[in-house]
């Protein structure tokens, strides 16, 4: 199996088990099916990888940081669950599964699943919409959008369209439902790291809000901002931006 199909096999079982959590605890705390979700994904993530890839390190969200993973060839990063308040509101979709895999330098495979929606996008086959024709649609959180992507959306005329967590809102852009995601103010390689390696596959503009690349497996892994976005959006956004 290659490392794509793993990415987007693992994703997909991981967002099933999601789905039969949110079930099993239907009645619980949202709390409750936060930290449930939370751990269950990431512990089978966690051993599914020690089986299929055992010589590879991995960076989880909801795991110990290993400094191992800094001399390793071959990194996956992995958000076992992108959107825990969205998760935790039964009915909410816009949550997601991230598995990326990094390999010297470069993200070379991944998938987002976006298991409430029956939907996952991975590498290296995803391809997005022809350009919207309409206002450019920039895509924020509903209870915190930050500052700049509003500047965006003021500077391009474009209009808010608000969802949960980064990989949703990415995916969005590659299912042609959204143009803009930017954010600045805190996020992680793990909330990133796959949502880019498929927009880059769908032939998405991916980078910092200045226009500089984004570099995964670092000492530190916080990754404060990002702009994924259509290609010919990418100027008009970092002169707001840059």
């Amino acid at each position: 199996m290659s490392d794509h199909q793993l990415a987007a096999r693992l994703a997909t079982q991981a967002g099933e088990l999601l789905l039969t959590v949110r079930q099993e605890l239907a009645d619980a705390a949202p709390a409750e099916r936060k930290a449930t979700g939370d751990k269950r994904s990431h512990d089978f993530l966690m051993e599914a990888l020690a089986r299929e890839r055992p010589g590879d390190a991995v960076l989880s969200e909801e795991g110990d940081d290993d400094a191992v993973r800094l001399r390793a060839e071959r990194v996956w990063i992995v958000d076992p669950l992108d959107g825990t308040r969205e998760f935790s509101e039964l009915g909410r979709v816009d949550w997601a599964v991230h598995v990326a895999l990094w390999e010297s330098g470069q993200l070379i495979a991944g998938a987002v699943a976006l298991p409430a929606q029956g939907t996952t996008l991975a590498t290296p086959t995803v391809t997005a919409p022809p350009a919207h024709s309409g206002r450019p649609r920039i895509v924020v959180s509903r209870t915190r959008p930050p500052a700049i992507a509003l500047q965006v959306q003021e500077q391009l005329n474009g209009t808010l369209v608000e969802l949960g967590s980064a990989g949703a809102k990415v995916a969005a852009i590659i299912l042609g439902l959204a143009d803009v995601y930017v954010h600045a103010g805190g996020q992680y390689e793990w909330d990133s790291a796959a949502p880019v390696a498929v927009a880059r596959a769908a032939g998405l503009h991916t980078s910092r809000i200045d226009g500089s690349p984004l570099v995964y497996n670092q000492a530190d892994p916080l990754l404060p901002d990002l702009l994924v976005c259509r290609p010919e959006h990418a100027d008009a956004v970092l002169a707001v931006t840059g």
